[in-house]
């Protein structure tokens, strides 16, 4: 197994939740609605995170992207758990960051709306994690050039359409991090579910739309791209943050 890439999935996973929650923070702190805010701190997290640690990766930084990979014989089965595991190394230490530097209150677990159901939560968190997915796993096969601009301004979208319904996590270790550190794990069954099941959804759309059958991971050595989209997917990161 590939320290390398282990590495990297810490890296970007923690640059990716400790961004995104700070800017639940500052959204908190500066008394701003948090739908004006957190969108762009995930999205921008996410896009700062590919131009770090992509190009080791492949630049997954989320179990539910992992599992899509994996599906598609982008990432062998030993890999990808110890993805997840890194992932949730990363997650954790920006959590306990935010813990240490702030308080507990401040760590920021996802939560259900008020009023809302966990049916309703549930049922958009997969339906957001399938179009997460489905756009990930086809720009970084058919258009790994615009890859690292589409991906995070895919999730900038699904944070302006899901936090109403469900906070938006798309991301059972975004969720799962902050749930532990912060000692709430209200409703957090749905952000271990529901990503995974959109992510299963997201990765049979894009077969069905596909139309060629998936590179076996024995005969190519892809995570969630090739090594020239995922140069792409960086390079396209790196100018847009300049």
């Amino acid at each position: 197994m590939d320290t390398r890439k282990l590495l990297a999935e810490a890296v970007g996973t923690f640059i990716l939740v400790g961004v995104g929650s700070m800017s639940i923070l500052a959204a908190t702190i500066s008394q701003v609605p948090v739908l004006l805010i957190a969108p762009f701190g995930f999205g921008l997290g996410l896009l700062a995170a590919i131009a770090v640690a992509g190009h080791a990766s492949g630049g997954h930084f989320n179990p539910a992207v992992t599992l899509g990979a994996f599906l598609d014989r982008r990432i062998e089965p030993g890999e990808a758990v110890g993805y997840v595991v890194a992932q949730l190394v990363g997650a954790v230490a920006a959590s306990g960051l935010i813990l240490g530097a702030v308080s507990q209150e401040a760590v920021g677990a996802t939560r259900t709306v008020p009023g809302g159901t966990d049916i309703l939560a549930f049922i958009a968190e997969v339906l957001l994690t399938a179009v997460f997915l489905a756009v990930i796993l086809t720009t970084t096969k058919r258009n790994g050039g615009q890859a690292g601009f589409i991906i995070p301004l895919t999730l900038v979208v699904i944070h302006f359409a899901g936090i109403p319904f469900s906070g938006a996590s798309v991301n059972p270790a975004r969720s799962l991090a902050p749930a532990l550190v912060g000692a709430d794990l209200s409703s957090i069954w749905i952000y271990l579910t529901a990503p995974f099941l959109g992510a299963i959804i997201g990765w049979i759309v894009y077969r069905a739309l596909d139309g060629e059958p998936p590179t076996d991971v024995a005969a190519s050595e892809d995570n969630t791209m090739d090594e020239e989209s995922a140069d792409d997917l960086v390079d396209a990161a790196e100018e847009i943050a300049s």
